[in-house]
């Protein structure tokens, strides 16, 4: 098979499953929707598996390099001569990394759904879903321009707004839905003004072709990266607002309000939406025009450095507080997005430090794998006691026991624990932000302490803590009345990303990824990993203490630190804050201004133009008053005002 074909195949065959599922499959076989789907998501792993592998080891190198191809374009709306909205698929390290990403994971997520969402009204329709989420996804990996990305990151946005909204009976989902729908919509606005104004200076949309006229010796477009607005050069601004929608895409503070409140879609909704898709498209966008903020650094890789750092941490703390399992889990998705994020960031102060871009998609490769686990494994416990809170859980180990075992790989891997996945990843940021800038360093640092913590607080909360007694209570999921642990259409891809959340660690990834396409081999030593590793086990032995047996401990040092506590659990009250800003602010005093500019402007130039049409129409209607003698004199006046007319226009010509 040609590379043009496999690629025009990976996105078609999940749009293919979208369109027949949702207009044939819901009506006809509903039931068997879940099957043919889960199919032609196999067949587009297996080709994305391919190609990537053809890619990698068969025609991608050429002298050591990795080169970047194009697999199809053609011109879709020509604007001009120069400028024109192309669709095509693009081979180059990154884009195959994430296509083989964003199908295995879809996969896992249509095998381990036959059996949580058994019994679901609306089986079909979830289906036919998740096959337009994973071809919005797919076409936004492998575009070759900027705006073809922005249409498939708005496709992504709305496929997103139907998964989370999915139990659209239930006011919190729909809430939850609108939420993340409008936040993100805000963030790609920003996004929008960023490609128009990166368009208009570079003169193109394709990605290429901007970086080359970016960063080429000799061909530098000086408008573009002298100062502008506010002392900053259009090219900073550009790339600001370019990651202002990547920001709200990767759920970074502040945008970060939609992530928590998107659980309230199916658990396997949360794992492919959280784990390897849709939150790491901002990182994706990022690394995709990583040439050109490194041209803007140390501005532009700064911003997204100490935001993504900042965000890393603040998320890790307001999960250690969370009872709610899946928004742990969410917090820790946008904690570790943050990790991301700030390994681009420091990624462009050259030399050695290059490492950072190459960490970053390692860990994006890796987190994929455990989180996708944590998510699935919290949805087996969610299936089992229909509860998502961990106070209704423990001593589950006994119970769950392929569960049990799959949860604790995961969190052995997000931990950074020797041996698992994350650890080799979690290393390799550490190490580029320690050459680099020592306050992301040591943010990182106690961030990955933290992470130690809360995910073991979780584990032990959940498997330990105290002996389990069943109980009942609502179930969104129609198979309520299960026995033992799971499925095994559950059980096979937990198995599955368990090896893997210790497999992928081995990757030789370097050889693969990095910010020029070439090489980058690993800097990681383990004298560095020393600190970080003690802090983690340090912080599984605390987190032991104070959960594997229910006791006062944590209570009380909660009430120690309450201030903080009580901040952590609300959130540090940045959804009242932003509640406060547009109800009291926009909708309060800016609603006062709107309602009265409404009433004596709008208003009064509509009343206006009414008014002065009925004195018209009042004035008019007098000439029909049904007298001869009035139409008479009113003819005669016509006539008599077209013979002047004449003789004036007759003595100037």
């Amino acid at each position: 098979m040609s590379d043009s074909l496999a690629l025009l195949l990976v996105p078609a065959l999940p749009l293919a499953a979208f369109l027949l599922i949702f207009l044939v499959g819901r009506v006809y076989f509903p039931k068997f929707s879940g099957i043919l789907g889960t199919v032609i998501m196999l067949a587009t792993t297996v080709i994305s598996m391919a190609t990537a592998y053809k890619y990698f080891f068969v025609t991608g190198k050429v002298d050591g390099v990795y080169q970047h191809l194009i697999a199809f374009k053609f011109t879709w709306l020509p604007f001009s001569e120069n400028v024109s909205i192309d669709m095509g698929a693009i081979m180059d390290p990154i884009s195959m990394v994430m296509i083989c990403v964003v199908t295995f994971i879809s996969l896992m997520v249509h095998i381990y759904s036959l059996g949580y969402m058994k019994g679901e009204d609306r089986f079909a329709i979830y289906y036919s879903y998740l096959g337009l989420f994973t071809f919005s996804m797919l076409g936004l990996v492998l575009s070759t321009n900027i705006f073809q990305i922005y249409i498939f990151w708005e496709l992504v946005g709305v496929s997103s707004f139907l998964l989370i909204g999915y139990y659209f009976d239930k006011p919190s989902a729909v809430a939850a839905s609108k939420k993340a729908f409008i936040v993100t919509r805000f963030a790609d606005a920003g996004f929008l003004i960023g490609i128009l104004v990166l368009s208009y200076y570079t003169g193109t949309l394709d990605f290429e072709t901007m970086i080359a006229r970016l960063t080429v010796p000799g061909s530098e477009l000086t408008a573009i990266t002298t100062a502008g607005f506010l002392g900053v050069s259009a090219l900073t601004w550009g790339l600001m607002l370019v990651f202002m929608g990547g920001a709200g895409k990767s759920a970074m503070f502040p945008l970060h309000i939609w992530l928590p409140d998107a659980m309230e879609g199916p658990t396997p909704v949360s794992a492919l939406i959280h784990a390897a898709t849709m939150v790491v498209a901002g990182v994706y966008l990022v690394a995709r025009l990583f040439p050109i903020f490194a041209i803007s650094c140390p501005v532009g890789l700064d911003v997204v450095a100490y935001i993504g750092v900042f965000s890393s941490m603040f998320a890790a703390i307001i999960a250690c507080t969370q009872t709610d399992i899946k928004r742990v889990l969410a917090y820790s998705t946008m904690s570790q997005i943050g990790y991301m994020m700030f390994a681009l960031g420091v990624a462009g102060y050259g030399g050695e430090n290059g490492l950072g871009f190459t960490a970053s998609f390692f860990h994006l490769f890796t987190h994929a794998m455990f989180k996708a686990l944590l998510f699935l494994g919290a949805g087996a416990v969610i299936h089992y006691v229909h509860s998502n809170d961990m106070r209704d859980m423990g001593g589950l180990r006994k119970h769950m026991p392929v569960t049990h075992i799959a949860f604790l790989i995961a969190c052995l891997a997000i931990a950074g624990v020797p041996g698992f996945a994350g650890f080799f990843s979690k290393e390799e940021i550490l190490t580029a932000a320690h050459n680099s800038n020592p306050i992301i360093y040591w943010c990182a640092i106690a961030t990955a302490a933290l992470t130690a913590f809360y995910m073991f607080r979780l584990y032990f909360n959940i498997f330990w803590n105290k002996e389990y007694h069943a109980h009942h209570s609502d179930s969104h999921h129609g198979d309520d009345h299960h026995h033992g642990e799971a499925p095994w259409s559950m059980k096979a891809p937990l198995i599955i990303l368990a090896l893997l959340s210790i497999a992928t660690g081995y990757i030789p990834f370097g050889n693969f990824v990095s910010s020029d396409g070439q090489a980058l081999h690993s800097e990681f030593h383990l004298t560095s990993a020393i600190l970080p590793v003690s802090l983690a086990i340090g912080a599984i032995i605390v987190a032991m203490l104070f959960y594997r047996k229910k006791n006062a401990v944590p209570d009380k040092i909660a009430g120690t630190i309450k201030g903080v506590y009580t901040g952590a659990l609300h959130k540090f009250y940045i959804d009242e804050l932003y509640l406060f800003v547009t109800k009291k602010l926009i909708f309060g005093i800016g609603g006062t201004i709107a309602a009265w500019f409404d009433k004596n402007v709008v208003d009064g130039v509509v009343n206006f133009s009414a008014t002065v049409g009925e004195n018209f129409s009042d004035t008019l209607k007098k000439m029909q008053n049904g007298k001869v003698q009035s139409y008479a004199m009113y003819f005669f006046t016509g006539v008599l005002g077209f013979v002047l007319l004449f003789v004036f226009l007759w003595d100037k010509f």
